[in-house]
């Protein structure tokens, strides 16, 4: 069965570019990623919704997905 994750974030203020950016090759370094988008959802905040295939898929990412986190923290 799918399953879904979400992530809410704020931007500071000038940095929404570079957060873009380091999520356009997610689907490449996130193994197991059925499908992801990026949602504006306000002035600096988004929030991603990415579908896996199983819980396991998602679970075995994880270190991937606080890899991208941590390539933009600062943000």
């Amino acid at each position: 069965m799918a399953v879904f994750s979400t992530v809410r974030f704020r931007v500071k203020p000038g940095r929404d570019q570079e957060f873009l950016d380091a999520h356009k090759t997610v689907a490449g370094d996130w193994p197991g990623l059925i499908h992801a988008n990026m949602i504006k959802t306000g002035d600096r905040s988004y929030c991603l919704v990415a579908e896996w295939p199983d819980m396991d898929a998602l679970v075995e990412a994880r270190p991937n997905m606080i890899a991208t986190l941590d390539s933009f923290r600062d943000t």
